[in-house]
């Protein structure tokens, strides 16, 4: 980071007149220099919360989809059928219009997220009252800390029918459109959800659409053998198999 600011005081003298592309790094330390209120400590915060959202919770993510796909071939021939579809008119490549349209791979992946909700639970400070019942007088006070637990609400039966079966229709656009819109949470909601998500949904699916455009998933276990870890990020606590195949093309 000192090296990064020294660069950035460097640039910053040489290119005063030019327009120039910052990081997000850049932008931070010049936060700094106008006194904003954003310390080096706070930067050091903000750059290890970038590394830790934007690494280990794709990672993660990858793997549950990953699991699930080799364990349901169905699902996952159909998913292979849209990618092939849609890569066939670029030579195997993928860009980024390609991405858009790979629909039901969006599908999958938001199952996978409904089912292994990466950050499994957050956290949530009431501005005022809330009154949750008044028959029962049940209020919760202003400034109470309140836990959210995705992992319990992605399988709640009220909003997700056989909630434990991974089922990528689900999340068709006929079959979400009466669904509340906060019982699916995967990057919380509201002003303070995660400010990656399309970013973390494009690496997603160019990841998976290259894996299974060029090779067949087959399990080595299935989800059921799976006991999990209830860390910051969700992790199996053993080490998960998939066979990888290679498709001849």
């Amino acid at each position: 980071m000192t090296e990064n600011k020294t660069n950035f005081q460097a640039d910053e003298k040489n290119n005063r007149t030019k327009q120039k592309r910052l990081a997000f790094l850049d932008l931070l330390l010049s936060a700094v220099k106008r006194k904003t209120g954003v310390d080096e400590r706070g930067i050091k915060e903000e750059v290890d919360t970038f590394v830790f959202e934007g690494h280990d919770t794709t990672s993660a993510t990858l793997l549950f989809v990953i699991l699930l796909l080799a364990e349901h071939q169905d699902i996952q021939n159909r998913v292979r059928a849209e990618i092939e579809k849609v890569l066939a008119e670029n030579n195997g490549e993928v860009n980024f219009n390609d991405l858009q349209r790979l629909t039901y791979l969006e599908c999958c992946i938001k199952e996978s997220l409904r089912l292994y909700p990466t950050v499994p639970t957050i956290s949530r400070k009431t501005k005022e009252d809330l009154v949750l019942s008044k028959n029962l007088h049940c209020i919760v006070p202003k400034e109470t800390i309140l836990n959210v637990q995705i992992f319990d609400t992605h399988r709640d039966a009220n909003f997700w029918p056989r909630p434990n079966v991974f089922d990528p229709d689900r999340f068709l656009p006929e079959n979400s459109v009466t669904r509340h819109p906060f019982s699916f949470i995967p990057f919380s909601a509201g002003s303070r959800n995660c400010i990656g998500q399309k970013f973390a949904m494009l690496e997603l699916k160019t990841f998976l659409a290259g894996l299974l455009y060029n090779f067949y998933l087959e399990p080595q276990e299935t989800t059921a053998d799976l006991r999990l870890i209830p860390d910051l990020v969700i992790r199996p606590a053993h080490p998960v198999y998939v066979k990888f195949v290679p498709i001849n093309r």
